[in-house]
Formats: C-alpha cells, sequence, structure tokens
C-alpha cells in the first residue's frame, strides 16, 4: 500500500525515534547545581513561623471586661462555668439581687479559686446597682433620709451644693430634667448627664432622693407590640424585632433580666430601660 518511498520514510523515522531513546537512556547530561542561600532560607522559615503564631493568637476567643451580673447560658459556658454555677448566679439575680465583688461572686456561683482567678480580672461592676448607693467604708458617715431632699424639686442652687457640681453641671441636670415627662424616677438616670462622674452621682444620692411615680404608665414586655417597646428610649425597631422573637421562643419573659440574652440588646442601658418594662 506504500510506495517505497513512502517505506523509506517510515523506516527512517522509526530509526530516529531509536535513536533518541538510547540517546537519552546512555548519554549522561551534565546537570546543573542549585546553589541554596541557607542563611535567607533560615531568616525566611522564621519569618513565616512568626506569622504563624501572631495569625494563631489572632484567632484564639478574647475576653473583655463584663459585669457578672449579666453573664448568659453561653457566656458562663465559654467561661468555663458549669450549669450549676450559671443557674445559681441567675436564679441570685431573679430575686432582685446584685453581685458586687468577686467575692460575692465566688459566695453566690459556688466557682472554684482557680476558676475565678481566671475571671476576676475581667469583672467590671457598675458604680451602683440599685436607687441607692452604698459606702465604700464602714466608717464613711451616711446622712439621715430625713435630710435628704426630692431631685425633682431641686434648684440649680441646691444643685450646686453637691462637690463636684458647679454652674455647668447644675444646669446640665435641670434641663435633662426637662426632658423626662415624669421626671427623675430613678437615681440610675444620672448616668444619663454628660460629664457627671459616678463618684458625683454618689455624692449626690447623700443629699437627694428620687420616688417612683405610683402612676407611671410601664409598658408590659410580655405583652407588649413592636410600636409599643420602642416608645423605650435605647430600643430601636431592630432590638424590638429581636426582643418578640426570644419571647416567643421562651414563652414569655420570666424575667426583665432575661432581655440582656437579647442578640445586640444594649446591656449598658439595661438600668435605664427596666424602669419603664415590667412583665405583665
Amino acid at each position: 500500500m506504500f510506495t517505497k518511498q513512502q517505506r523509506n520514510g517510515i523506516l527512517s523515522l522509526l530509526s530516529l525515534i531509536v535513536v533518541l531513546q538510547l540517546v537519552y537512556f546512555f548519554v549522561d547530561f551534565p546537570r546543573k547545581e542549585i546553589d541554596f542561600d541557607n542563611e535567607n532560607l533560615e531568616k525566611f522559615q522564621k519569618e513565616i513561623d512568626s506569622l504563624k503564631a501572631v495569625e494563631i493568637e489572632n484567632s484564639k476567643p478574647k475576653v473583655y471586661p463584663f459585669n457578672p451580673n449579666f453573664i448568659s447560658d453561653h457566656k458562663g459556658y465559654m467561661l468555663g462555668m458549669s450549669n450549676e454555677e450559671i443557674d445559681r448566679l441567675l436564679y441570685f439575680r431573679e430575686q432582685g439581687k446584685w453581685v458586687n465583688s468577686k467575692e460575692e461572686f465566688q459566695q453566690v456561683t459556688m466557682v472554684s479559686d482557680s476558676l475565678l482567678n481566671t475571671m476576676a480580672p475581667y469583672f467590671k461592676f457598675p458604680d451602683w446597682v440599685t436607687n441607692t448607693f452604698e459606702p465604700k467604708s464602714k466608717f464613711k458617715k451616711v446622712n439621715s433620709p430625713i435630710a435628704k431632699m426630692d431631685l425633682n424639686k431641686a434648684s440649680r442652687e441646691d444643685l450646686k451644693k453637691v462637690n463636684g457640681i458647679g454652674e455647668v453641671l447644675s444646669k446640665r441636670i435641670v434641663e435633662y430634667r426637662k426632658t423626662l415627662p415624669e421626671g427623675f424616677i430613678s437615681m440610675v438616670q444620672l448616668q444619663e448627664v454628660y460629664g457627671l462622674s459616678p463618684e458625683v452621682i454618689e455624692r449626690m444620692s447623700e443629699r437627694f432622693f428620687v420616688n417612683e411615680p405610683e402612676n407611671l404608665s410601664k409598658v408590659k414586655l410580655n405583652t407588649a407590640s413592636r410600636d409599643e417597646l420602642v416608645t423605650i428610649k435605647y430600643i430601636d425597631y431592630e432590638i424590638a424585632h429581636r426582643i418578640i422573637e426570644e419571647r416567643t421562643l421562651r414563652e414569655g419573659f420570666k424575667s426583665l433580666e432575661e432581655l440582656t440574652k437579647v442578640k445586640d440588646f444594649p446591656v449598658h442601658r439595661f438600668e435605664i430601660i427596666k424602669l419603664y418594662l415590667t412583665l405583665n
């Protein structure tokens, strides 16, 4: 089928292939040695190792200062607390009581000394936990309740009698009081006044008092609509929607403190928000 010329061409091609294969297997071609810079390679490896170490450190969960009174089930678990220890704290808080020190926290929860030493450096207690402030020392003089004056009736001159309150702060307090429909209903609201330090507020609590109005209209947490919830300061529509979702999942809140478990709830404003809420 092939002509003589074609057959010669095929034989020549096969011969060339065989020759090239033999050359490849039997001829030792010189190889170029690669010169490695071991010193730079070692530096590069150390840099990679250090970057890995930084990445591992950054990936570890970080603990920021927090108020132990608002530890939720999830946060307590992440901190290493057992279910029983978390339940003791939640039961204690449901009674309207507050933990004011790491020693009291251990007494209530019964956590071990080792766990307490791990958690305590991150505890950040508020400067007050009720409408009245406890003295920092048992030798501190406390004014008689009879000598106290109603904060809602205090004038700027009355306010300036407190050490640390001058012309500017007294004006801010009075102006803020005017923005409240019922006036002050708790001493805690003083933290909303810009420039008032916790120390000054504590001194004010020794001279003034606040009574919650008997006819104060509070929002019913377990039945309130979204529009009713957003009438409360610091609760927007998104937070209100999440509160209703959490309420549905729980089949109703058992205590106001459970609000702190709602996603993105402004926990640091809880003391203000709960003044205008009631469970039912």
